[in-house]
C-alpha cells in the first residue's frame, strides 16, 4: 500500500500499532530530519571524531523503536518522546562501556574526553543522572520525561510542551520542581 501525500506521521504510527510493519518505511522520511536534529542536540557540545555521531545515534535508536513489540503509538509526540528515551539509553550504555574500558575491562585505553555525554557531563555524571532519572520516573513519570527532553534533547519549554502535549505552564512548573529535586538528589551536601 503506497503512502498518500497527506499521510501524517501520527496516521502512519497508528498503522504500525495495528500491525502494519511496512508502515515503518513510510515513517522514515517524515521523521528522520527531526530525529537527526534531536540526536545532534544530544551530541552538540562534544568534540568532533567521537565514535558515536548523530546519524549513528538516530539509526541505533530507530532500530530499537522498530524492535518494540506491541507498541501502542498514540501520536507523533509520543513517538518522539520514546525516541528521546531510546537515545538517552544508548548514550548511557555507551558511557558504561567507556567506563568499563577505562577501568581495564578491555584493552583499548579511553580518556573521559572520548566519552559521549550531554553538554558538560562526564561519565560519572551521566551514569549518576541516569540513576536519578530512573528514581524520578518511579515517583513521577511525566516529570522524568520532561527532564529527559529538556536535558538530553535540549528542547525548549515550548518544544517540550508540544512533544508531551502539555501546557507550557505545566512544563515550567515540573521543570522547576525537577531541577530542585535533582540538585538535592545529586548534590545533597550542597543543599541546605
Amino acid at each position: 500500500m503506497g503512502s498518500s501525500a497527506g499521510e501524517t506521521a501520527t496516521r502512519i504510527l497508528a498503522r504500525i500499532t495495528e500491525g502494519d510493519r511496512s508502515a515503518w518505511e513510510r515513517l522514515v522520511p517524515l521523521v528522520y530530519d527531526e530525529l537527526r536534529a534531536l540526536a545532534a542536540e544530544y551530541l552538540r557540545h562534544e568534540r568532533p571524531g567521537h565514535t558515536l555521531q548523530p546519524t549513528a545515534l538516530v539509526h541505533e535508536a530507530y532500530l530499537r523503536l522498530i524492535d518494540q513489540k506491541n507498541a501502542q503509538w498514540t501520536s507523533k509526540a509520543h513517538f518522539f518522546s520514546v525516541a528521546a528515551r531510546a537515545m538517552r539509553q544508548l548514550l548511557v550504555e555507551h558511557a558504561r562501556t567507556r567506563r568499563a574500558v577505562k577501568r581495564g575491562g578491555a584493552r583499548q585505553k579511553v580518556t573521559l574526553d572520548e566519552v559521549v555525554a550531554p553538554p558538560g557531563a562526564n561519565v560519572a555524571d551521566l551514569l549518576d543522572l541516569d540513576t536519578a532519572l530512573a528514581k524520578l520516573a518511579a515517583m513521577d513519570e511525566r516529570m522524568s520525561r520532561i527532564v529527559e527532553l529538556r536535558f538530553f534533547g535540549s528542547l525548549t519549554i515550548a518544544e517540550t510542551a508540544h512533544v508531551l502535549e502539555l501546557s507550557t505552564a505545566t512544563v515550567e512548573d515540573d521543570w522547576a520542581v525537577a531541577r530542585a529535586w535533582f540538585a538535592k538528589e545529586l548534590h545533597p551536601e550542597g543543599v541546605t
